[in-house]
């Protein structure tokens, strides 16, 4: 079952315990009220997470998000901003609940240090695995002719706006919406990624299955365990390192 999930099923679970304790507390003579009961749900909630064995992090948001949900009664905000807010976010997020992949730009260091991997002449196929607002493709698409760029976005808005961008720069750079499981990965030479550490082992089954010889995995800031990578090189001072496999 997917974390986001669990921890959905888990703030339900802890209601009714919630109700049981509260009522105990009330019945002890202490004081009730919805910021007491927002507090003994988000600890209740982040209890059964710590015993379901999610990650921290989880444990944290369980804990706040009673809380949260208790302070945004309180500014009375208008029903039709939280769903806008909802769509935007879910336009931008999509289906990172499954993937556990959120919005991971990368930065200009970065797509220099990949351009360093390009070959001097010669057609070359890139592609960027979730390419959220398309900066890298853009990027690579401009170092030199014979490069062909190209990014896979699951989101619609980044994807949308990618697609956007590409046409306003006349930039020959291709942006498609999917998920990268779909692709080939024989098809290219160079495979970039910025995805999360939940999603590299799935990353590297695929790599190994598909990848041609004399082209190249390349992972910014997060490895892949028991996969040493041939090279490790750091685009910034103190910065991720850029993990690279050559297969």
């Amino acid at each position: 079952m997917k974390p986001a999930v669990s921890a959905l099923l888990l703030q339900i679970a802890a209601f009714p315990l919630t109700l049981a304790s509260v009522w105990l507390l009330a019945s002890a003579g202490l004081p009730m009220s919805y910021l007491i009961v927002a507090i003994v749900q988000g600890a209740i909630a982040a209890g059964l997470t710590w015993w379901r064995g999610l990650a921290s992090w989880w444990r944290v948001i369980q804990l706040l998000f009673p809380l949260a949900l208790f302070g945004a009664a309180q500014l009375a905000i208008p029903p039709l901003a939280f769903l806008a807010v909802f769509l935007f976010l879910l336009l931008l997020y999509w289906s990172t609940y499954r993937t556990q992949v959120p919005y991971y730009p990368s930065n200009r260091a970065v797509w220099d240090a990949v351009a360093g991997l390009l070959p001097p002449a010669g057609t070359v196929r890139v592609i960027d695995i979730g390419s959220g607002l398309g900066g890298f493709v853009l990027n690579v698409q401009e170092r030199r002719p014979g490069i062909e760029a190209l990014g896979i976005e699951l989101a619609p808005l980044p994807w949308f706006i990618s697609r956007m961008r590409a046409w306003l720069a006349g930039s020959g750079a291709h942006f498609m919406r999917g998920d990268y499981g779909d692709l080939d990965f024989a098809r290219f030479d160079i495979v970039f990624a910025y995805l999360s550490p939940a999603a590299m082992p799935a990353l590297w089954r695929k790599a190994a299955r598909e990848m041609q010889p004399g082209s190249i995995l390349v992972s910014y800031e997060f490895g892949i365990d028991d996969r040493l990578p041939n090279r490790t090189v750091y685009p910034t001072e103190g910065g991720p390192a850029l993990h690279i496999w050559h297969f």
